[in-house]
């Protein structure tokens, strides 16, 4: 008869096996998506500037940061890009002129907000809106580190004086280049690190916005419209439709920032832990620091 230390063993060599197999698949599977997706030298005209210049008042100072999503990788024109779509939008619906100052960076991770903030000291920003997160996960950083050094960043530009919002990483299993295995754990991987990134940057003090799967619906209809010619960027109209969804959370913030507690609409409350979840799971939905304490969170729930 064999003995249960035996078979354990070899249950255990087996899993193993089975384990680092799946392993030399998923780095196979990462270098081929690379491969397919590519990288380009183009980079989008800029989009700094006063917008809404001939509305009444003081310009907003807005600044963006984080990745080549805010950068608006692929585009050809200024009016496709983040930086022209978020001042368009805030001028428009605040009523009054918005100076965008864009910092994001090609390939940014966390780890960078630090030094864009430092590149826009000077410009004592209003209003900052941040888009980090995909480079962490294609780098493997630890979700926990990743979201640590973002908290970081909020706490910095609230110390500044700055409100603050931050986009949720995306849904990665939304990405077509990206064969099973390796789109099923990348879309764990991202949904990890999204709740990561929201009890982070809440505690810090800022209005998280979730992206999770927010391009998820149009690509019943849109299909790939919604990807740019690397099927990894947003195309022009997913560029609008994430910049629509931090629009909404930049304005919602910035008004109610000017807005006693006492004189402000009621709002739902859940555990922060529990915000972050529901947030994942339901792209849209906003979460911000609650009166009620540091472990509670204001959910405002998109309505599709």
């Amino acid at each position: 008869m064999t003995s249960p230390a035996r078979t354990t063993a070899k249950a255990a060599v087996r899993t193993a096996g089975v384990s680092f197999g799946t392993y030399v698949v998923l780095i196979a599977q990462a270098l081929l998506a690379r491969r397919r997706i590519g990288t380009t030298t183009d980079r989008p005209p800029s989009g700094n500037g006063v917008y809404g210049h001939e509305l009444d008042g003081d310009p907003i100072r807005c600044l963006l940061l984080g990745d080549s999503t805010m950068v608006g990788y692929g585009m050809k024109t200024v009016d496709h890009t983040p930086s022209a779509l978020v001042g368009i939008g805030l001028s428009h619906v605040l009523g009054v002129p918005v100076q965008i100052h864009n910092e994001s960076l090609v390939g940014a991770r966390s780890s960078d907000l630090q030094s864009q903030i430092d590149a826009a000291v000077g410009l004592k920003p209003q209003l900052t809106i941040i888009l980090v997160g995909a480079n962490d996960i294609t780098h493997q950083v630890p979700a926990k580190r990743s979201a640590r050094r973002l908290g970081a960043a909020v706490r910095r530009l609230r110390a500044m004086g700055s409100e603050v919002i931050v986009g949720s990483v995306p849904d990665f299993g939304t990405i077509k280049p990206l064969p099973v295995p390796l789109r099923t754990v990348c879309r764990y991987w991202s949904r990890h690190l999204a709740r990561r990134q929201t009890v982070a940057a809440v505690e810090a003090g800022a209005r998280v916005v979730s992206l999770s799967d927010v391009l998820e619906p149009l690509l019943l209809l849109k299909g790939d419209a919604l990807f740019g010619d690397d099927r990894f960027h947003p195309s022009a109209h997913g560029y609008a439709t994430v910049a629509n969804f931090l629009v909404d959370a930049a304005v919602t913030q910035w008004r109610s920032s000017a807005v006693r507690p006492l004189e402000a609409e009621p709002i739902e409350q859940m555990t922060l832990e529990d915000a972050a979840e529901w947030a994942v799971e339901h792209g849209g939905t906003q979460v911000a620091p609650a009166p009620r304490g540091r472990r509670w969170a204001a959910v405002l729930r998109w309505r599709r």
